[in-house]
């Protein structure tokens, strides 16, 4: 019981953060929502091209968020598990595309200069996805009562008298 809750807490505060960081500066100030998704596999990159709210970062992490739902709701570690795994997988390629594009990445105190607090949202909130399913207590496999059939009153047995077979 206080498994599952603890899990669920955890798989909660991941998604929540997940979903928020897009809200959030990723880098140079620049929100998780105006990334378009596309340019994570496209050839050219990272672009300064904005996107719409369902074109961005913000679309594989509300995905992930409905996932951790489906998982607490059906008490399944496997599916917070995908969750948490699609968001730090984004985050990760995020993280190389633009990368790629700037040449580097740099680290700052300010959200206006180098990774913002979106980015470490995002990758919290995946770990604390991953962690939570680890916490999850599963549906569990229930055993099938196994029938053992009375024993034979004509069958010696180890537990009476002994038998005298000469």
């Amino acid at each position: 019981m206080v498994r599952t809750l603890l899990g669920s807490v955890l798989a909660l505060a991941g998604a929540t953060a997940a979903v928020w960081s897009p809200f959030r500066a990723w880098y140079d100030g620049r929100h998780g929502r105006h990334y378009r998704l596309g340019d994570l596999f496209s050839s050219g990159g990272v672009t300064n091209v904005p996107a719409e709210l369902f074109a961005s970062l913000f679309l594989p992490f509300a995905g992930a968020a409905l996932i951790t739902l489906a998982g607490l709701l059906l008490r399944s570690r496997l599916l917070v598990a995908l969750a948490g795994v699609i968001v730090l997988g984004f985050t990760v390629l995020w993280l190389i595309r633009v990368g790629q594009a700037a040449g580097s990445l740099v680290i700052s105190g300010t959200p206006s200069n180098g990774l913002g607090p979106g980015t470490g949202l995002a990758f919290g909130g995946g770990l604390l996805l991953l962690l939570a399913s680890v916490v999850l207590r599963g549906r569990g496999v229930r055993a099938e009562p196994v029938y053992v059939p009375p024993p034979d009153p004509a069958v010696p047995t180890l537990d009476g008298p002994p038998v005298d077979y000469r």
